[in-house]
């Protein structure tokens, strides 16, 4: 899967840190997202509805995610292009649903821990979302100005962004001080 963001399509873009309280040699991304239970992917966010891993027919890790972003409802199919300890590069073409209609966005989720000590790491999850040529011909025959659906899908990305972000970070946080995900946040 390529990425088709550029300047002319961008519609959101939003980074946020929270620290993890563990040592980044002990914090592992990929094996905390890839094998995210459902459970735990809901009680990150009051948007998200539910998560599944599967694959590719290539064999790659697939991230499947479903939430609500606005007024939107996400269907997400997350292939991980980057799986690393301290990294994962996750792409997907996903399903946009409103009251209009579906059309298709595309993705880039970014999750990194950078270590700060010895027993801390800053823990940043940045989304990149751009129009698809099926999104672009969406929004004309709708008659939708696209700096508009820009600027919500702006303001809504980064809400989704600010809520979800600490509580993956204490969510990594448990897996790897624990070894399990349904710790009290």
């Amino acid at each position: 899967m390529e990425i088709i963001q550029t300047s002319e399509n961008a519609l959101s873009h939003s980074a946020v840190t929270a620290i993890i309280n563990a040592p980044i040699e002990k914090v592992n991304i990929a094996d905390w997202l890839l094998n995210l239970p459902d459970a735990e992917y809901q009680r990150c966010s009051t948007q998200h509805i539910g998560a599944a891993i599967s694959t590719t027919f290539d064999g790659e890790p697939v991230s499947l995610n479903v939430e609500t972003i606005g007024d939107a409802l996400m269907v997400q199919h997350y292939v991980a292009v980057v799986h690393e300890p301290d990294y994962c590069r996750m792409l997907s073409i996903s399903d946009s649903i409103t009251k209009g209609g579906r059309t298709k966005v595309q993705v880039l989720w970014e999750l990194k821990a950078t270590k700060i000590d010895d027993n801390s790491c800053l823990y940043t999850n940045e989304i990149h979302a751009t129009a698809t040529p099926e999104m672009l011909a969406y929004i004309k025959e709708n008659g939708i100005n696209l700096s508009d659906a820009a600027a919500a899908r702006q303001a809504a990305s980064d809400a989704h962004n600010h809520e979800e972000t600490p509580n993956f970070a204490k969510s990594i946080e448990n897996k790897a001080l624990t070894g399990k995900y349904n710790q009290p946040f």
